[in-house]
C-alpha cells in the first residue's frame, strides 16, 4: 500500500482516543480524522479556549462526533495527574493514546524543575502514559503512539545521566520518545496493547511558536517553503494508530527522500534509539523523576 491516506483508516466507532496537543497542527488533524471515523476523541490541551475552538471545528467536519476537552499542561506533574484522573473518571478504557504535543527552541525549566523541552516532550508523556496505562491495557487492540522527529538522529542520551541539561535538548527529547516507545512495547508484551512511534517529516506546524524570535523566524520560513500540510504530517501518526497491519515497536514516517515528503510507511530510527542499556537507564530515571512507576 504505497499511498496510505485517511481513506484507509478503518472505522473507529466505539473506540476512545486521547490526543495531546490536539488544538492545532498535527494533533488537531489527528483528532479530526479519528473523530470523522467515529472515535470518541479527548482533546488534551493546555489552553481551554483553544481546545474548545478545536472541538467546535472538528464537530463541523464530523457532525455528531463525540469530542471532549481536558486541560493538560505537560510542564506540570500536578496538571498531568489531574488530567489523567479526569480521563479515568470519564472512561473505563482507552483504545488510543496519541502522545503528540511537543515544543522546540524553548529554554528554562518546567514547574517541577526539568529542562523544559525534555520535560514536555518526554517526561510529561512518560508520566501521562504510566498513569493511564491500566485503562489502556484493558482495551483489546489498544495502541500508544508517540510522535518523534527526524531530529532524533542528532540526539544523545548519556547513560550515566539521561536527564543531563546539555546538548541539543529537542533532539534529545525526540530520541527519548523512541527509546521510551521501544522499551514500553517490550513491557506490554503480555497485554493487548502495543506501543508505536511516528514522525511527520517536514510539516508546517506551530511547533516553533514558543521559541525565541531569532530561532523561530528562520525555521518558520523553511517550513513555509518546504513543509507539507499538517493533514499530511498527521498521516504517519494515523497509520501507526489505526492500520490493522501495524505492529508494536514500528516507527512510521514519510516514505520520500530523507523522510521529509511522501505517504506514510514503516521507517528506521537511529542505532542509538535501539540501545537497550540506555533505554533501561532512561526508563529508571524517568520513573524516579516523575514518581510514576509502571507495573513490572
Amino acid at each position: 500500500m504505497s499511498e496510505w491516506t485517511e481513506v484507509d483508516i478503518p472505522s473507529q466507532h466505539g473506540r476512545v482516543a486521547v490526543v495531546t496537543g490536539a488544538n492545532t497542527g498535527i494533533g488537531f488533524e489527528t483528532a479530526r480524522a479519528l473523530a470523522e471515523r467515529g472515535a470518541t476523541v479527548v482533546l488534551a490541551c493546555r489552553d481551554h479556549e483553544k481546545a474548545a475552538g478545536a472541538a467546535a471545528r472538528i464537530r463541523r467536519s464530523a457532525p455528531g462526533a463525540t469530542i471532549e476537552t481536558i486541560l493538560l499542561d505537560l510542564t506540570s506533574l500536578a496538571s498531568i495527574h489531574a488530567a489523567a484522573a479526569a480521563i479515568r473518571d470519564r472512561h473505563d478504557h482507552i483504545d488510543l493514546l496519541i502522545n503528540n504535543a511537543g515544543v522546540t527552541g524553548l529554554s528554562g525549566t518546567t514547574a517541577d524543575g526539568f529542562e523544559i523541552q525534555f520535560g514536555i516532550n518526554h517526561l510529561g508523556h512518560f508520566a501521562l502514559t504510566g498513569i493511564l496505562l491500566e485503562r489502556i491495557t484493558t482495551a483489546p487492540g489498544a495502541r500508544i503512539v508517540t510522535v518523534s522527529s527526524i531530529g532524533h538522529r542528532f540526539g544523545r542520551i548519556d547513560a550515566a545521566d539521561p536527564a543531563a541539561t546539555t546538548g541539543n535538548h529537542y533532539a534529545k527529547s525526540k530520541l527519548a520518545n523512541l527509546m521510551f516507545t521501544y522499551e514500553l512495547d517490550r513491557r506490554l508484551a503480555n497485554t493487548p496493547a502495543a506501543a508505536l512511534a511516528a514522525h511527520p517529516g517536514g510539516a508546517r506546524t506551530e511547533v516553533f511558536r514558543y521559541s525565541p524570535m531569532a530561532f523561530r523566524l528562520p525555521n518558520l520560513a523553511i517550513a513555509r517553503l518546504f513543509g507539507r500540510t499538517p493533514a499530511m504530517g498527521a498521516l504517519p501518526t494515523l497509520r501507526a494508530a489505526t492500520d490493522p497491519h501495524a505492529t508494536g515497536s514500528e516507527y512510521y514516517g514519510p516514505s520520500g527522500l530523507f523522510e521529509i515528503h511522501g505517504y506514510p510507511s514503516a521507517v528506521k530510527s537511529s542505532r542509538r534509539s535501539h540501545d537497550r542499556q540506555r533505554q533501561g537507564r532512561l526508563w529508571e530515571v524517568s520513573e524516579k523523576l516523575t514518581s510514576v512507576y509502571y507495573p513490572h
